[in-house]
């Protein structure tokens, strides 16, 4: 660290995320005190703002990290893959936001409000976790933390920000196409190498992500694998469907969860979820009070509600997570990351 802060470089800052990673680090008044703004070819030379200073975007090459203390990275993951190692080459902390490196053995995969020590063990590169897994996470450790944990069946309902800034312009001009009788061509969703393409405006599509053998989605497998390595718990039984929803910010979560604790009741997890870290309940059926993705746009939090126990199983509850996936999902927890490593003296 400089007298004044760090020397910090945002790799895809032209991106939806990357951007927001930028308006996080202001926000958070990280200690920066050198910026470099890196992108592809394509969008070098262009210009932005960041604490009242205009930077010019570089193009992001292996010489573009010299100097570097913590990188965040989101350019997609084979970008990651070449230039990551890189940085870690030239002396840098890489915070990566792709999955190009969370099932690594040798990679921490962290949500600070969970697993904040893993950083310790890092070897230059620590990867954020999917948007999906880091909301649900952030709601269920203070419960397995006091309860236990055994069993975790979640159905995502995830806006289309997720799939980047081409789907969402997509819903919106589906959207007004349907609006005014017109065809609807889709192209993009629910992915975009997919044979066959199907509308999202006033639709629900339960495939995100390619399938696998198993016939689970790669982004279900994503939940599921990570899940287990961020909690460290490989024999917790982890089950996912997820769903892209015509919402243009936020994901919104049906989760049930069984814990090993058959004597407590929703006011014991209403009161776990109200003192933890990162954690809003918005919790009252007579008030109508829950969480909804509108609602939690443009907030950091993990929001918490419709906790019921299960009719059938004394030791089963069922939650409502919701989060800006673009925020706690993406750019809040990088910038998180790189403020644990400063808290634990990592960099």
């Amino acid at each position: 660290m400089s007298q004044n802060g760090y020397h910090v470089a945002v790799v895809g800052a032209t991106g939806a995320v990357g951007q927001q990673m930028l308006r996080t680090l202001e926000e958070k008044n990280f200690p920066v005190s050198k910026l470099k703004v890196l992108s592809s070819a394509r969008s070098a030379g262009s210009k932005i703002q960041f604490n009242g200073t205009e930077y010019t975007v570089e193009e992001a090459t292996p010489e573009s990290f010299e100097g570097v203390q913590i990188a965040l990275f989101s350019a997609g993951g084979s970008v990651s893959k070449a230039l990551a190692p890189e940085a870690v080459k030239r002396g840098a902390i890489v915070v990566d936001n792709t999955s190009a490196f969370r099932m690594d053995e040798t990679v921490p995969l962290v949500v600070p409000e969970v697993n904040e020590e893993d950083l310790k063990s890092h070897n230059g590169i620590i990867a954020n976790p999917n948007c999906s897994t880091i909301q649900m996470v952030v709601a269920l450790e203070p419960i397995r933390q006091a309860l236990g944990l055994t069993k975790v069946v979640v159905s995502t309902y995830q806006a289309v920000s997720g799939a980047g800034q081409a789907a969402i312009e997509e819903l919106h001009r589906q959207t007004k196409e349907i609006a005014e009788g017109n065809t609807v061509e889709p192209s993009i969703l629910p992915v975009k190498s997919a044979e066959k393409h199907y509308q999202i405006a006033y639709n629900a599509i339960p495939q995100i992500d390619v399938f696998t053998e198993n016939g689970f989605t790669y982004e279900e497998m994503k939940m599921i694998n990570e899940t287990k390595k961020i909690m460290h718990m490989p024999e917790l039984h982890v089950s996912a469907t997820c769903v892209r929803l015509p919402v243009v910010t936020g994901h919104s979560e049906s989760v049930y969860i069984e814990v090993e604790d058959t004597s407590k009741s929703v006011d014991d997890i209403r009161v776990l979820l109200s003192g933890a870290p990162g954690v809003t309940l918005q919790d009252n059926p007579a008030e109508q009070l829950y969480p909804m993705p509108a609602l939690a746009e443009g907030k950091p939090d993990v929001f918490v509600g419709r906790i019921r126990q299960d009719l059938d199983a004394p030791n089963g509850f069922h939650l409502w997570v919701v989060s800006d996936n673009l925020l706690k999902g993406a750019a809040w927890n990088s910038v998180q990351i790189a403020e644990s490593l400063v808290k634990l003296k990592l960099v």
